[in-house]
C-alpha cells in the first residue's frame, strides 16, 4: 500500500495497523516487524507485534549474590531454571551480596557511585555525611604538620600557602604602618 497525495504520490506511507490506515508524512517503521505505523501505533503494544522481544535485554538478579543475569537469548527457558543453573555454575558466592558501606563508626549507609565521597588526606571512601577529615576522624598525620615540613610532604601550591599565611603571626601584610603617614588613596574619586 502506497501513500501520498495526487500532486505527491511518493509522500508518506498509509498506517499497516488494519483499523487505522490513515496517511502519515513521517511513519515510522518497527524495527522488530518491519512494518510502517503512524504515530499512534508505533509502540509494540499498539499495533501487537509478534516479535517484539527479538532486540530487547531481559534481566533477571539472582537473590543469592546480587549479580544481574542476561535472559536474553535463552529462548523460553524459565526464570527458575536459569537461577538454578547460574547457582550451580559456582558463580554464585553470597559474599558478593554484601554492598560496600560507610566506614565510619554507627553509619550504615550504603556507598553508591551518587554519596560516596572520597577523602583526599586519608584516601577513605566515605558517605556524604562524613566527606570531611573532622567527621570521620581522619588519622593522616601530614595533612596537620605546619610549616617547611608540609610542603615538603606534599608540594602543592595551596600547602605553600598555608605555610607562609601561617608564618605572618598576624603580622600585617603592607610595610608601612597606616597609623603614622598621611595615606592618599590609589583611586581617585570624584
Amino acid at each position: 500500500m502506497g501513500g501520498g497525495t495526487e500532486a505527491f504520490p511518493d509522500l508518506g506511507r498509509h498506517c499497516q495497523n488494519p483499523d487505522c490506515q490513515q496517511l502519515d508524512f513521517l511513519p515510522f517503521k518497527c524495527d522488530s516487524c518491519h512494518k510502517v505505523f503512524c504515530l499512534e501505533h508505533r509502540s509494540y503494544k499498539s499495533h501487537d507485534c509478534q516479535k517484539q522481544d527479538i532486540n530487547s535485554r531481559k534481566v533477571i538478579v539472582c537473590e543469592v549474590c546480587s549479580v544481574s543475569i542476561e535472559t536474553t537469548g535463552c529462548n523460553g527457558e524459565s526464570e527458575k531454571t536459569l537461577l538454578e543453573k547460574h547457582i550451580k555454575s559456582g558463580d554464585c558466592d553470597p559474599k558478593k551480596h554484601n554492598k560496600p558501606k560507610c566506614p565510619v563508626r554507627r553509619c550504615k549507609e550504603v556507598l553508591t557511585f551518587s554519596n560516596t565521597s572520597t577523602c583526599k588526606t586519608c584516601n577513605l571512601k566515605v558517605c556524604l555525611k562524613h566527606r570531611f577529615p573532622a567527621d570521620h576522624a581522619c588519622n593522616k598525620k601530614d595533612s596537620m604538620m605546619v610549616g617547611k615540613e608540609a610542603v615538603t610532604a606534599k608540594g602543592r601550591w595551596q600547602d605553600r600557602f598555608l605555610v607562609s599565611f601561617a608564618s605572618r603571626n598576624g603580622k600585617e601584610c603592607t610595610k608601612t604602618d597606616r597609623s603614622s603617614t598621611k595615606s592618599t588613596p590609589s583611586v581617585k574619586a570624584y
